[in-house]
């Protein structure tokens, strides 16, 4: 059953076209990725779906309702964690929780269970009565997500939530957003992390300047780029002269270089190995280590678009 339908959205700022007609359905029960770069369109698409922008084109429906027809009723089924924390520093993490759930019509004592719920479910009932300026980033994130669920949204969105946080706080988060979603959530996911978007996510759409580029599980994307290997080496002597030749090898088709080890991407290593073996050896590249890599998500990124996802 499909939760979420988007239908040749379109958004403008003046004549640039900041998302390009994009068609996406995500199902009910989901954990749906969307992945890419800063200036992707993401965050735009996000608050379109939540009705904080307006649709220039197309349409979007939440749970069969158009967003545009039916903006309060959406509203109610959805949980917003945005990317910049919304949270009042001159309220505790309680009051905080209180008064987002009194946004969402909850009263009396079925407000008070819910608050304390959230914020058990995101680990911060031993401080509920401290205020969020004395938390660290990512207890500052927990409290976002405890502000976003308190009326049990049927779909979560959640917009870059890892960003800035330590690595211990990005873990809660992502087993938070598991939890969530085994207990009835669909959620929308944004990241620009490779790594999180595979760890959780049960499909994944990838964004590039307003366009869904790829959309599918990660086998799916993965096996778009089967033909396509890594090879990492680690050289004790890199010159421009091994390098150039690299570049000038017809089946490689890309020659990164960082962090002492040099990625050839190409789209077989059987065969190739010897060349670039005969390269190395002509230019006095001594070879400390070599390993050949399965394509991934961020190797997907790069050949459709000739960048990575950092970029």
């Amino acid at each position: 059953m499909s939760l979420a339908v988007l239908t040749d959205v379109v958004k403008r700022y003046n004549d640039k076209l900041t998302v390009d007609h994009v068609n996406v359905t995500i199902q009910a029960g989901e954990i749906f990725g969307l992945l890419g770069p800063n200036g992707a369109g993401k965050s735009t698409t996000i608050s379109m779906i939540c009705g904080l922008l307006k649709i220039d084109g197309g349409d979007i429906r939440i749970d069969g309702l158009s967003v545009s027809a039916n903006p309060l009723e959406v509203k109610k089924r959805i949980g917003l964690v945005p990317q910049e924390l919304a949270l009042y520093d001159m309220l505790t993490a309680e009051e905080n929780a209180t008064f987002f759930g009194r946004l969402y019509g909850l009263r009396g004592k079925l407000l008070k269970e819910r608050v304390a719920e959230a914020l058990a479910f995101t680990g911060l009932s031993d401080r509920a009565k401290e205020k969020p300026s004395t938390f660290s980033g990512g207890m500052k994130r927990r409290l976002n997500i405890a502000c976003a669920i308190m009326h049990r949204p049927k779909l979560i969105i959640m917009d870059e939530p890892t960003v800035g946080i330590d690595p211990q706080s990005r873990n809660h988060i992502l087993d938070s957003v598991k939890a969530l979603n085994k207990l009835g959530s669909t959620i929308i996911y944004t990241s620009h992390y490779m790594e999180e978007v595979a760890a959780i996510c049960d499909r994944v759409a990838i964004m590039d300047k307003g366009h869904i580029i790829a959309c599918g599980t990660e086998k799916e994307l993965r096996e778009r780029v089967a033909q396509e290997e890594k090879i990492v080496i680690k050289a004790g002597q890199i010159t421009p002269e091994l390098i150039h030749e690299l570049k000038l090898h017809p089946r490689i088709s890309r020659v990164d270089v960082k962090d002492g080890l040099i990625e050839l991407y190409l789209p077989s290593s059987q065969g190739e190995l010897q060349d670039i073996l005969f390269i190395f050896a002509k230019h006095e590249g001594i070879i400390g280590s070599l390993h050949i890599e399965e394509p991934d998500l961020e190797t997907l990124f790069l050949s459709l678009t000739g960048r990575t996802l950092r970029d």
